[in-house]
């Protein structure tokens, strides 16, 4: 299923809307797809890293066939660290356009580990050059929601006033918003807060970047997704909401004065309001994920006798095509 985003168009609009030329997102998403179906052997069985490392493996042998000149800007490890897809590797055929490139084999590693809902594999792409690379700052604070928050919503706002301005603007009373955010000490006092202002929260146990994505889709029943998570969590997330229209704000936060000199080191802006465009400098994006456990997003990766299926969603802002694909692998022709 593929939905096209915009009012009604006219004939010529819409064929010119889905001219003929290269969705990388078609490509990219069997690397997805191998890194999901890998990973789910360990599914449950407590070794985040062992997952982690096979699911690396088969991502990197997938994402070596695509026509492209990909460098890693958001990875997981450094060179030392492999067989982490490391930042500034390179990765694809060598031919091809050049793309920055976000991965995450496993978003939701201890999810994944341990059994629970939500674990996903995700890549994102977009122009050489356009990703912010925050990677020298572990954490960033998030704030995303769908089109009713452009140019509405703050991060510096009270969450209580965001909440009352985002119900105004969709027309819904306070009490039927809710708020995805992380389930860490950190947000105690901004879960209380959300409360207070009559919302409702979603506690994610880990894996903020679909709690984001949702808050961005309108066939969600998450609204907004806030609080302190991963920074390349956070730029992966920017590349789904351009494709979807949403609204994005973040600002860096460094767990101590060492991380805080690094990033200015970078050329990275502390306390400082970072908008969607300056975490990711293109409308040219590509978000691929694949579920790898059940989640409210995308089924995870099943067996069925000899088959398995996966359910994957490929965002992308050109087009704003939202397209879901669930593929059926023969398990002997896929471990060959």
């Amino acid at each position: 299923m593929e939905v096209i985003k915009g009012d009604c168009l006219t004939h010529q609009q819409f064929v010119k809307q889905l001219r003929p030329d290269r969705n990388l997102g078609l490509e990219l998403v069997r690397a997805t797809e191998a890194a999901a179906i890998t990973a789910r052997n360990f599914i449950g069985r407590g070794d985040k890293n062992a997952a982690d490392g096979a699911a690396v493996d088969a991502m990197r042998s997938f994402l070596a066939t695509v026509d492209m000149q990909g460098i890693v800007v958001i990875g997981e490890g450094e060179k030392d660290n492999a067989p982490m897809l490391f930042n500034g590797e390179l990765v694809g055929s060598g031919q091809g356009p050049m793309c920055d490139i976000a991965v995450d084999p496993i978003d939701g590693t201890s999810l994944a580990a341990a059994g629970r809902q939500n674990a996903l594999s995700v890549i994102a792409v977009t122009d050489r050059g356009a990703m912010l690379d925050a990677s020298s700052v572990y954490y960033m604070n998030k704030l995303v929601a769908g089109k009713a928050g452009v140019g509405l919503l703050d991060i510096r706002l009270p969450i209580a006033e965001n909440i009352r301005l985002l119900a105004k603007a969709t027309n819904k009373d306070v009490s039927e918003i809710v708020v995805a955010c992380l389930d860490r000490p950190r947000h105690e006092k901004l879960i209380e807060e959300i409360r207070a202002a009559g919302a409702s929260t979603r506690l994610l146990l880990d894996g903020d970047v679909a709690g984001g994505i949702q808050a961005a889709m309108e066939s969600s029943r998450i609204d907004i997704c806030v609080g302190i998570g991963g920074s390349p969590e956070g730029i992966v997330t920017t590349c789904a909401i351009k494709a979807l229209g949403g609204f994005i704000q973040g600002t860096l936060s460094p767990r101590d004065e060492q991380e805080a000199e690094k990033a200015l080191a970078k050329g990275l802006k502390l306390d400082y309001v970072y908008e969607a465009d300056e975490m990711v400098n293109s409308n040219n994006t590509l978000f691929v994920a694949t579920g790898i456990t059940d989640g409210s997003m995308l089924s995870g990766v099943r067996r069925k006798g000899s088959i398995i299926e996966t359910d994957s969603i490929i965002l992308r802002s050109v087009t704003g095509t939202v397209r879901r694909i669930k593929s059926e692998y023969q398990l002997d022709k896929f471990i060959k």
